[in-house]
């Protein structure tokens, strides 16, 4: 990215001026060498993004930002209700792609005991790949059901635990999900997919906990070194990708009619009190409840593989937590409190101490914010701030953000070769597909590391430890 076109700040706050049709400035926060690496059309559609009706303070790019469709992933932006607007770019076409972290209460050196026969039991479990599908087939019925249930229909249905519900956002059932506007294409598409990771940058890890930053929260977090744990990183499958491309085409197709001029087509939107962003919403509310449905499913799944493997061990979940949605929130703007939509694309919630909506027994530390990494790397667990609340609506990163395409990976990696030297490290890889394999190569990403100091640099969220793989299974 082009850095005379910024401020800077701080060493980890930069801003893009209001120019133009702005009506806000952007603000990005990263250092230096993260921004530099960003491509310039993370700038261009940050401007955009301050070009909608109803933004509120600013338009912001977490550290791992990267071009995205109409809003940058890893873009952050809040709106009026009364004269805002809800757009399907700013959330994405993966509605409640989220991240769950379970405790297993195991040792690394029990999972090696046992780790080529787990890590096959799992994905022999566990559906993965381009059109996976599972073993539950649901009815018109029961389609309904679950995405009006979420979590909650996935426990009833015992296909989860009820401690479960009060460790995910929303406790496990988004409310104002209206099955009704969520197309008859879309419920068939995922009919036979609930319980199935899907495939991209989607995996489920089993991994060690290596270091430990701030002892007092991970205690409260429950985390220990050398614990192992169980990370599920998927979202709505089909269902959240064909409500999200029926909508931008209606959005694309309305704009002009309430007034909107779009700066980039994909940048499609309607206002929050329209009839159709009022669909929006309740069709995107859907997709939450069906991506909450699908991780809890696959968090049965793979405690019935541990039940097998390790007699008598429990997977108790540490929190779920979503980086693609629009969410109805009160946050204080201008020291006073305000009901705003706050879009997170490719960015997870992070609230602070004291939030009422997080756990009791959490509530004293802050939220557990889940950063996936890749399956050569590491992944990271923070805690969301009092100061992030400020920042960007209690909002960081969710991930290390690619610096190259899936078809650039293509030509640099081969996924047997990296599958061979992955296992040489001590991590099994066990996927479907090579190609799959190759796309999500840990040198396609951003160093992850560099990304989570950044966002702890920031005041975003606090770094509380650090997890590497150990097994990888990917879509």
């Amino acid at each position: 990215m082009d850095m005379s076109r910024l401020q800077q700040v701080s060493d980890s706050e930069w801003q893009i001026p209001p120019t133009g049709k702005m009506r806000v400035p952007g603000v990005i926060y990263a250092d230096r060498t993260l921004i530099e690496e960003m491509d310039d059309k993370v700038w261009e559609q940050m401007v955009n993004v301050a070009t909608l009706p109803g933004i509120v303070r600013a338009s912001y790019a977490m550290p791992d930002a990267h071009w995205g469709y109409g809003f940058p992933i890893g873009g952050v932006a809040a709106f009026d209700p009364e004269d805002g607007v809800v757009s399907a770019g700013g959330v994405g076409f993966d509605i409640s792609c989220g991240v769950r972290t379970l405790h297993t209460g195991l040792t690394p050196a029990q999972i090696l005991t046992a780790q080529q026969r787990l890590a096959d039991a799992l994905y022999h479990r566990i559906p993965a790949g381009v059109g996976s599908t599972g073993n539950l087939h649901l009815t018109p019925r029961e389609m309904d059901a679950m995405l009006s249930g979420g979590a909650r229909w996935a426990v009833e249905r015992g296909q989860g635990e009820a401690a479960d519900l009060a460790r995910i956002e929303e406790g496990g059932c988004m409310p104002g999900a209206d099955p009704a506007q969520v197309s008859a294409h879309a419920k068939q598409r995922q009919k036979d997919e609930m319980g199935t990771l899907g495939s991209g940058n989607h995996y489920l890890e089993v991994q060690r906990v290596t270091d430990i930053y701030d002892a007092d929260i991970a205690a409260a977090f429950g985390i220990k070194q050398d614990d192992v744990k169980v990370s599920i990183h998927c979202g709505s499958r089909g269902l959240g990708h064909q409500i999200g491309t029926e909508f931008l085409k209606r959005m694309v197709v309305t704009a002009a009619s309430h007034g909107i001029e779009l700066p980039d087509r994909e940048l499609a939107c309607a206002p929050i009190t329209s009839t159709l962003g009022q669909q929006y919403l309740g069709a995107m509310r859907a997709g939450i409840n069906c991506a909450l449905a699908n991780r809890e499913i696959i968090t049965h799944l793979t405690r019935g593989v541990f039940a097998d493997i390790f007699p008598g061990s429990r997977l108790d979940l540490l929190y779920d937590v979503s980086h693609n949605t629009c969410k109805e929130e009160e946050q204080i703007v201008d020291g006073q409190p305000r009901r705003l939509f706050v879009h997170r694309k490719g960015a997870t919630r992070a609230f602070g101490p004291g939030h009422p909506a997080l756990p009791a027994d959490l509530r004293e530390v802050g939220q557990p914010v889940l950063i996936g990494g890749t399956m050569g790397t590491a992944s990271y667990i923070l805690a969301g701030t009092r100061t992030g609340m400020d920042k960007a609506f209690g909002s960081a990163c969710h991930g290390a953000g690619r610096r190259m395409s899936r078809r650039q990976a293509l030509r640099t990696w081969r996924g047997r070769q990296l599958k061979d030297e992955l296992e040489a490290q001590g991590v099994l890889i066990r996927s479907p597909s090579g190609r799959g394999i190759a796309e999500e190569a840990p040198g396609a990403y951003k160093d992850v590391e560099a990304v989570v100091r950044a966002a702890h640099a920031a005041g975003l969220a606090r770094r509380v430890a650090k997890l590497v793989p150990m097994i990888c299974i990917k879509g």
